[in-house]
């Protein structure tokens, strides 16, 4: 038989196995609990006094497993944590950072947040570590969290952060009151900045604006918060990146440089206006003048010669004959004072031509003579 050489057994008694080696030896037994209790009790009755495990040795030993309980109620808090002790699951004090106590277990335990510390929260992007593969950080964006919709309705991408801690005071409200802290800042935040936006139009937004919304997201997040009874504080919030989506941002910056140019135009005009207004009114205000000084002048001659008119009048009433004599004499002097005159002479000869010098024209007529020269030769 084939299993002629391995004993009586089914796999055989003899000194080989079933595969043709040795007898498999059995596992280990797990230790008998009565000889671990015996054990004990052994070396707890020779570190007793006398080896007697009488009362006095069982009160030693509750004293000090009860020295060794009341020795676990120490802690330490360290520099970025608060410590919320709790008595029977309830929140009775926060304790500061370095070495504290509190009531050993199960009466009062202790919760260990990192209540100091501020936390960075970024909404619309995401920082991504290269390090591994050569690179430093990148950041990546999300467009579900960044693309915003503008009062005017436009589409805007915002990436911002938040800087959040836990209150002092709040601890409590923040280990009890909510489940996901991260999870709730940031749906706050998104939802504070999606109001926001959605508000104002899209001009303030990408340019002058942002400390006010900025603002304003941080005063309404903190609001919410507080309805909540989160215990959250939040300390900061920062816009990183305004901008139109990247399909229309090249249009987009056209139009802000053609807004630009309009407003270096009109800034020009303006200056220019500012300069040419002040004189063309100080231009009208002389020819005013000018015009005033004309009127006051005719004016005044109309006056002259109304009143000489007058007087001339009450004359002729007086003595016609010899007013109207003298003013055809006034008359004829003005006429003929400055013109050219032919005295006519009607005499016997039937000529009536007088010749005569006429002085006045000679005068006119006759230029000057040249000085003369000094030391001329005859």
């Amino acid at each position: 038989m084939p299993w002629k050489n391995q004993g009586g057994g089914p796999w055989g008694s003899g000194p080989k196995g079933p595969w043709g080696s040795g007898p498999q030896s059995p596992g280990p037994r797990p230790p008998d609990l009565e000889d671990l209790l015996r054990r004990g009790q052994d070396r707890l009755q020779t570190m007793l006094p006398g080896g007697n495990f009488s009362g006095m040795g069982i009160a030693l030993v509750l004293v000090a497993a009860l020295a060794i309980w009341g020795l676990s109620g120490f802690f330490r808090v360290q520099s970025e944590e608060l410590g919320v002790v709790l008595r029977f699951g309830k929140h009775v004090r926060t304790v500061q950072p370095g070495l504290n106590y509190h009531l050993p277990y199960p009466i009062e335990t202790v919760l260990l947040p990192k209540a100091l510390r501020v936390s960075t929260l970024s909404i619309g992007m995401r920082v991504v570590d290269d390090s591994r593969r050569g690179g430093g950080t990148t950041i990546r964006d999300v467009p579900e969290e960044s693309l915003m919709l503008t009062g005017d309705e436009n589409i805007v991408d915002v990436d911002f952060t938040v800087l959040w801690r836990i209150k002092p005071d709040g601890v409590g409200n923040f280990l009890f009151n909510i489940q996901n802290p991260e999870g709730t800042v940031k749906a706050v935040a998104e939802s504070a900045m999606r109001d926001l936006i959605g508000r104002s139009t899209i001009q303030p937004i990408l340019t002058g604006a942002r400390t006010t919304i900025e603002a304003a997201v941080l005063e309404l997040m903190q609001k919410t918060l507080d309805s909540y009874g989160s215990g959250i504080l939040i300390q900061q919030v920062q816009m990183q990146k305004v901008d139109p989506p990247s399909q229309v941002i090249d249009s987009f910056r056209d139009v802000q440089a053609a807004r630009a140019d309009l407003e270096r135009l009109q800034n020009e005009a303006q200056t220019y206006a500012n300069r040419v207004v002040p004189d063309a009114r100080g231009r009208a205000a002389q020819i005013l003048q000018v015009a005033e000084g004309y009127r006051e002048q005719v004016v005044a001659e109309a006056k002259g010669q109304s009143s000489r008119f007058l007087s001339v009048y009450e004359a002729y009433k007086k003595a016609p004959n010899v007013t109207r004599e003298r003013i055809y004499l006034e008359t004829m002097e003005k006429i003929l004072g400055g013109a050219d005159k032919l005295v006519l002479d009607q005499g016997a000869n039937g000529s009536g031509v007088v010749p005569y010098l006429p002085l006045n024209e000679i005068g006119r007529r006759t230029p000057p003579a040249a000085p003369q020269q000094g030391g001329s030769t005859r």
